[in-house]
């Protein structure tokens, strides 16, 4: 760059990551009777695989109310996140359409491939049992564009314009919101020490979706 040579940064992808230790007790002992039952359902998969290779996934969590104190405040986060983006909300209603609990798997192998979750607006993980021995989320360049034209990078380590992906290490207590058209992935977990993690999905639906056809 040149002396006179203005940056400007747009189409910016941001990701909010936060402690939240206020909240761990409450989700380890509320996540806990949801990872007995999905470890439940997957016994003969635990069986053939001597728990390896795959996680546990719980149902839903949006509806049980020993979680509500979390889920409104990440319902409230998630419009922040939002309108910090500068989206008009005020005719639409943020909802869950997905809220699970997951472990992987007690012997490793556990992992997830990159992916979105389509048809939603924000997502986001709290992470309940880490460490620097576990997995740990990546999230991927969204940009079509960017992608089929990714040059080499001088430094692949380095963060810069051209970085195609990032991974954050984690720690209990830690929430992330991000959007949804964001790829993100989860790193082979080694199964050294337990992996346990809230997942969400939101979405933000006009209002007048909730009239009656017919209604003005």
């Amino acid at each position: 760059m040149t002396d006179n040579t203005q940056k400007e940064n747009y189409f910016n992808c941001p990701i909010w990551i936060e402690q939240k230790p206020e909240f761990l007790n409450l989700a380890l002992a509320g996540s806990e009777r949801h990872v007995k039952e999905a470890k439940k359902n997957n016994k003969e998969l635990i069986k053939s695989t001597k728990d390896f290779g795959f996680s546990h996934h719980s149902g839903p969590l949006q509806t049980d109310p020993v979680f509500k104190i979390i889920t409104n405040y990440i319902g409230q986060r998630s419009w922040e996140f939002l309108d910090a983006q500068g989206f008009d909300l005020k005719d639409h209603t943020l909802v869950f359409t997905e809220m699970w609990v997951q472990e992987f798997a007690k012997n490793g192998g556990g992992h997830h491939d990159t992916h979105v979750h389509y048809n939603n607006h924000v997502s986001g993980f709290y992470f309940l049992k880490c460490s620097e021995k576990t997995s740990y989320p990546i999230f991927h360049d969204p940009r079509p564009g960017a992608t089929m034209t990714k040059l080499p990078l001088k430094d692949p380590q380095a963060i810069s314009d051209g970085l195609e992906a990032v991974n954050f290490k984690v720690t209990p207590g830690t929430m992330i919101f991000f959007n949804s058209y964001m790829p993100h992935q989860y790193a082979v977990d080694h199964g050294k020490e337990p992996f346990r993690f809230i997942h969400w999905n939101i979405q933000a639906i006009p209002n007048m979706a909730f009239k009656p056809i017919g209604q003005a």
